[in-house]
């Protein structure tokens, strides 16, 4: 069947935070809201039935997760990404930021470091400061309009208090998908100083046509047991309100540690929706988001034409995955404040400043473009607008 990604869906008074919460975040309630890591978009409706079907039985209490749910999950992941997993591997958390907060709860100390490589999803600096880890940032590399990986700053910054690294694949905020020639030598790296790799894979579903996801542990038996694999179908399928994540942990000492973390804090339950969503979204999901790759292109081509021809001063940063745009504002030769502003009060529209992402976020924003193409078109006309304004004679 063909799925209608062009229908417009009114999200306002369903406590939905992109829509319904920008007074807090933004301290305005009359923007157009392209902020917020989920879509517009209704989700699957195999999906839908199935929570129908669990809401109408009427009962729902204590759950656990059966067979079929692992099997969903194993399946998934062989048919999409070609990795074989096991049943026993498979571990838990309501989402992925809480599960990097438990693997650094259980897998570290106090005082270690870990690496991020910026800029770069904002939540994963809080999460390792909250838990008393020091972050140490190796930048990505920005160049003719393409970020790579800096392999020797990476490993001058490596000593003995270094132990973990969280890898955002693919990444969030650039877009990049990265090849396995480069998760093979960030692997090298790590197995060489003996660094738990932490492999935040959430949008691992969400990559265009050219382009092909890895995970990293399936690249060799040696990643597969320095590495922990977190991933959800709660981007893919717009789900997030469920709360499953999945967490892939082959070493056997590694997964009874954060299993004895999450059950020490009795967060390791499921839920009857979750379990629903989840089956449902793996096992018959796969029509839809193929549909939805291809409308997501369409909207980035639109994107790219749009600024090509209105507003060239403004650079798209070329997505190879995620519904995330990085969008390169720094020709407009104002301020990181001012930037903020501009977004806000004269495009009005709520993005996520670059800033947040930190070392090198300055100068750009984030765009989500998981929204009907008619949306898409009235924020880029905004932009268009702002930028006329503030240079009225062109520039």
């Amino acid at each position: 069947m063909n799925y209608n990604f062009d229908q417009e869906i009114n999200r306002m008074k369903t406590a939905c935070e992109k829509w319904d919460d920008l007074e807090t975040r933004f301290g305005v309630n009359d923007v157009l809201p392209m902020w917020v890591a989920d879509m517009d978009f209704k989700a699957p409706p195999a999906v839908i039935e199935a929570l129908k079907e669990r809401v109408e039985h009427g009962i729902y209490g204590y759950t656990y997760r059966p067979d079929s749910y692992f099997k969903a999950i194993v399946d998934w992941v062989s048919q999409r990404h070609q990795w074989s997993i096991k049943k026993e591997w498979i571990s838990h958390s309501p989402g992925v930021i809480p599960a990097l907060a438990f693997l650094l709860r259980s897998l570290t100390q106090p005082g270690d470091k870990v690496i991020v490589q910026s800029p770069v999803y904002h939540h994963f600096f809080r999460v390792i400061e909250s838990q008393g880890r020091t972050v140490v940032n190796n930048p990505l590399s920005f160049k003719d309009g393409r970020y790579t990986m800096d392999f020797t700053e990476l490993e001058a910054q490596i000593d003995s208090s270094v132990k973990m690294l969280i890898l955002c694949s693919p990444h969030n905020p650039v877009g990049r998908v990265w090849t396995r020639e480069e998760l093979t030598r960030l692997g090298e790296i790590c197995l060489k100083n003996n660094i738990l790799i932490v492999s935040d894979e959430i949008h691992f579903d969400l990559v265009y046509n050219e382009y092909k996801h890895i995970p990293i542990a399936s690249i060799s038996e040696a990643l597969a047991k320095q590495t922990i694999t977190c991933f959800s179908p709660s981007k893919t399928f717009n789900i997030w309100g469920v709360q499953t994540s999945v967490v892939i942990i082959p070493n056997c000492d590694l997964r009874e540690r954060y299993n004895r973390e999450i059950n020490s804090m009795a967060i390791g339950w499921a839920t009857p929706f979750g379990i629903a969503a989840l089956e449902s979204a793996y096992r018959s999901g796969g029509e839809w988001l193929d549909q939805l790759i291809v409308y997501l292109e369409g909207n980035v081509d639109f994107v790219r034409t749009y600024l090509k021809n209105n507003v060239p001063q403004i650079k798209l940063v070329e997505p190879e995955g995620t519904y995330l745009l990085w969008l390169d504002f720094r020709e407009l030769g104002i301020s990181m404040e001012e930037l903020d502003q501009f977004i806000l009060q004269k495009a009005r529209l709520a993005l996520n400043e670059g800033h947040i992402f930190g070392p090198g976020g300055d100068g750009f924003m984030r765009m989500n473009i998981a929204c009907p193409r008619t949306t898409l078109e009235k924020a880029l006309l905004q932009i268009e607008q702002a930028v006329k304004q503030l240079f009225p004679t062109g520039k």
